[in-house]
């Protein structure tokens, strides 16, 4: 899978579509997932197969403005915080101070607000105001 060419050392990679590029004395041809050879002035070194990484698909709805402000003054109520503190859709629960019983006390202020009812599961998932918010619509499209 690797050769060398004269004294200079050849990084090859094998498999579709390939595209090459040159620095120096090396040489890399990347193309698609196959096993890797490295040889260097004739004496092989490492090999390894390479892997896909998996692919993370994030879908998100924004919320509405209004249910945002909702989720902000349910949040700051059930955390006690100053009416000119700021929260925003992306404040995290965590860096405005909750714990873990504050979570559940503001899941359950949301639920009596939006006469919702949130899964232990979903409830888990969320960090941050604008979590909080699209859950909540989510669950209202539902009803």
């Amino acid at each position: 899978m690797a050769a060398t060419a004269g004294a200079s050392p050849l990084i090859s990679m094998h498999s579709r579509p390939s595209h090459s590029f040159q620095h120096g004395l090396a040489t890399l041809r990347v193309s698609g997932l196959k096993p890797v050879s490295l040889s260097y002035y004739g004496r092989s070194s490492i090999s390894f197969r390479m892997r896909p990484l998996p692919v993370r698909l994030q879908v998100s709805c924004a919320a509405k403005p209004e249910t945002v402000e909702k989720v902000c003054n349910i949040v700051k109520k059930q955390l006690a915080l100053p009416d000119d503190s700021t929260v925003t859709g992306e404040s995290k629960f965590a860096a405005l101070g909750a714990d873990s019983l504050d979570t559940v006390e503001i899941v359950m202020g949301l639920e009596e607000e939006f006469g919702i009812s949130v899964e232990e599961e979903s409830a888990q998932s969320i960090a941050t105001v604008q979590d909080a918010a699209d859950l909540i619509e989510k669950l209202i499209e539902k009803k």
